[in-house]
Parts: C-alpha cells; structure tokens; sequence
C-alpha cells in the first residue's frame, strides 16, 4: 500500500555549504540565520587577513572551525524534510 504524504508535513531548511580548499566534500552547516552566516563568511574570504573561524551548529556537526583563507567557496542549499 501506497503511503500518501500531505504537503502540509513537507518543510524547508537551508543550510551553509563551505567547501574548504583540497576538499572533496563540503561543511554542511545547520543554522538559525543561514543567510547571516554566508554573509560573515563572504566577508571573512575578502579579508586579506587570515581569520579563524569558529561555530556551534544544530545540524550533525555539533561545531566547526577553520580558517577563513581556505574557504574555497560558499553556497546555501534549500532542502525539503519531514
């Protein structure tokens, strides 16, 4: 039997991708302000000062750190859950 799933139930998150250089997988941050944190990150690649960066997230990374001069790339990925 076919289970049917109601629209209602279906939810949408966004979450950080960091990909740091020499990576193959990025950070995948769970966050309050997704869109906040792509901001300071954004920033932080354009200080020519190396920055170390550190977050708690509520995701299965628990927390982070890295420095700000590996950041290869940012992006923000929506994502529907149940």
């Amino acid at each position: 039997m076919a289970q049917q799933f109601n629209a209602q139930n279906i939810k949408k998150r966004t979450s950080v991708l960091v990909f740091l250089k020499g990576s193959t997988a990025p950070l995948v941050l769970y966050v309050e302000e997704p869109e906040k944190m792509y901001e300071e990150f954004k920033q932080a690649m354009k200080n020519p000062t190396p920055l170390f960066i550190e977050r708690e997230t509520a995701g299965p990374l628990k927390k982070v750190c890295f420095i700000s001069n590996q950041i290869a790339s940012l992006a923000l990925q929506e994502e529907q859950y149940m």
